[in-house]
């Protein structure tokens, strides 16, 4: 044996313990984070609040759809509803000089037909409400903006007929000030001020406080989890990463920490990762979808699929094909899986919260090998690992 082959052994050990030294914190989070007996699979769909009436109809066909659909225990899918609870309000605003900003709310008598199919789909078991914001933007940013800026004056004039998906996605993020680019933090009252707000609010129109809140656009900070762990929040839906800020292009920027499932967060929050893109109206396919699916379900990690309104807000034709896409991912999930899980993020979170739940694996050999297939997506660290993977 040529001399060089007897170095190969200490060599890998050596790696293996650079690697560990160096990835300490991030291998014990992957060891931590709990493994999945069974494929957990929920959808998520946010932005939907005051608007028009085409919410209704779509709403309804899409919880008639869900409640086709069964898992072993009897749960139907569930669709989690991202909850916008205001917009701006382009009379009152126009009345004051266009000084201050003005809105109008779920609580007001023309969105009782909204309020109506939502509560309908959360008694039939197949919606599940989270909030998502007052607004999808910081009201005082969105009013310099829509100073300087004709494009965002123009959808102002649009009243609650204006979807706050076709904004310039540096306004739609709501905890940040993203008038002007980079972005500015908020101030620290400001954000306790608005998120008790926000929180009483939802309270008010639906009779309960949320217990799961969903950042708009993903970009928000410790302060906000915090205030909204103290107004009653528990769990925070993120995609795996906390954005803090935009950069000068306005895209997402200033990670300041990674997240995992069950992980507690600051105030006392519990995350829950959804990181599994499915919007119909950009091509995302039932296929795709569920190839991601499998990739979660071998890490022993739930798939949480995010869908906005505006697969379902378009035209016939579009809302057709968003409707048959997600039957097409669900016949397929219920065919790949017949011991597949529907439940809310809101149960998912309360079984991380528990802990003892019967969805999580307690075998050490297998906790141990899935812990090895989440090493092979740590980069190079792939390399050291794939030999001990089958």
């Amino acid at each position: 044996m040529h001399w060089s082959a007897l170095l190969i052994v200490p060599a890998v050990f050596v790696a293996w313990f650079i690697a560990i030294r160096r990835y300490r914190p991030i291998l014990i989070c992957h060891w931590h984070e709990p493994v999945l007996k069974y494929p957990v699979v929920i959808i998520e769909s946010d932005d939907w609040g005051p608007g028009t009436d085409k919410q209704v109809i779509r709403l309804q066909e899409i919880s008639t759809m869900l409640s086709r659909y069964q898992d072993t225990t009897g749960r139907h899918p569930v669709i989690t509803i991202g909850v916008v609870l205001g917009v701006p309000d382009v009379a009152a605003i126009h009345q004051g000089g266009s000084a201050h900003y003005q809105r109008v709310t779920l609580a007001d008598s023309r969105y009782s037909g909204l309020l109506a199919v939502l509560q309908d789909g959360v008694c039939q078991g197949v919606l599940a409400l989270q909030l998502h914001g007052m607004e999808h933007f910081w009201p005082s940013a969105f009013m310099r903006l829509a100073q300087q800026d004709s494009e965002v004056r123009r959808w102002l004039e649009q009243g609650d007929k204006a979807e706050t998906e076709t904004l310039p996605p540096s306004v739609q993020s709501r905890w940040i000030d993203g008038s002007t680019l980079p972005s500015s933090p908020l101030e620290l009252s400001a954000i306790q001020a608005a998120a008790r707000e926000e929180m009483t609010a939802f309270g008010e129109i639906f009779g309960n406080l949320p217990t799961v809140a969903v950042p708009p656009t993903f970009i928000w900070t410790a302060e906000v989890e915090r205030a909204w762990a103290a107004d009653g929040v528990q769990f925070v839906v993120t995609p795996g990463r906390r954005y803090t800020a935009r950069n000068a292009q306005g895209q997402p920027a200033d990670v300041d920490r990674q997240i995992f499932n069950g992980e507690i967060g600051d105030g006392g929050v519990r995350y829950l990762v959804r990181d599994i893109y499915f919007e119909p109206t950009l091509d995302h396919q039932a296929e795709q979808a569920l190839t991601e699916i499998k990739q979660r379900y071998r890490l022993g990690r739930p798939a949480l699929l995010e869908t906005h309104r505006f697969n379902f807000l378009g035209d016939e034709l579009a809302h057709r094909h968003s409707l048959q896409e997600l039957e097409r991912l669900l016949d397929s999930v219920l065919r790949e899986w017949p011991n597949v899980r529907f439940m809310s993020t809101k149960e998912l979170g309360e079984a991380y919260q528990r802990g003892e739940s019967e969805l999580f694996e307690r075998r050490w050999l297998t906790r141990i090998h899935v812990w090895l297939r989440r090493l092979i997506t740590l980069g190079w660290l792939r390399k050291l690992t794939w030999i001990m993977v089958i």
